[in-house]
């Protein structure tokens, strides 16, 4: 079993403008989170949504099915409820619903207490244009990096 849990979503950081994060507990039956320690969960295609009470959902993260299990192991795709204050949820709820902002989860760590944790993050879709200037940011961050160790030695 690894020591520290980082699950991280590359994806979401390119694909959108971070407005806000916040850090979400997660409902979790047992094999699940026996499952996550073992670090095979994955949220890159994950996102969050609202359902009718204002609850807070994560859909579309995949747990595989703990392999020490039996017959009552989790569905690797089940919606899971993240667990944020009121203040926080009306916040996100009103967010979404006038700005047109979406709500995606940027990584899955287990905490030191060994809890389950989900930040989130209140996110804007980019364009095009502005994935483009990313990568030729990142392309000239990682240009002057090699500039400068080579300048070093």
């Amino acid at each position: 079993m690894q020591k520290s849990i980082n699950i991280k979503n590359k994806k979401a950081r390119f694909s959108y403008e971070i407005l806000d994060t916040f850090i979400a507990g997660i409902v979790l039956s047992g094999t699940e989170i026996k499952s996550i320690r073992l670090g095979k969960a994955s949220i890159t295609e994950s996102f969050c949504e609202f359902n009718d009470k204002g609850e807070l959902f994560v859909i579309n993260m995949q747990v595989d099915e703990y392999s020490h299990a039996s017959h009552f192991n989790h569905k690797p795709k089940a919606e899971r409820k993240l667990l944020l204050n009121k203040q926080e949820l009306k916040k996100l709820q009103k967010e979404v619903q006038t700005s047109g902002s979406t709500i995606v989860p940027l990584n899955l760590f287990i905490n030191d207490r060994g809890l389950a944790k989900l930040k989130i993050a209140l996110a804007k879709g980019k364009k095009l244009y502005d994935k483009r200037e990313s990568i030729k940011e990142r392309d000239t961050k990682r240009d002057l990096d090699r500039i400068k160790k080579s300048f070093n030695r």
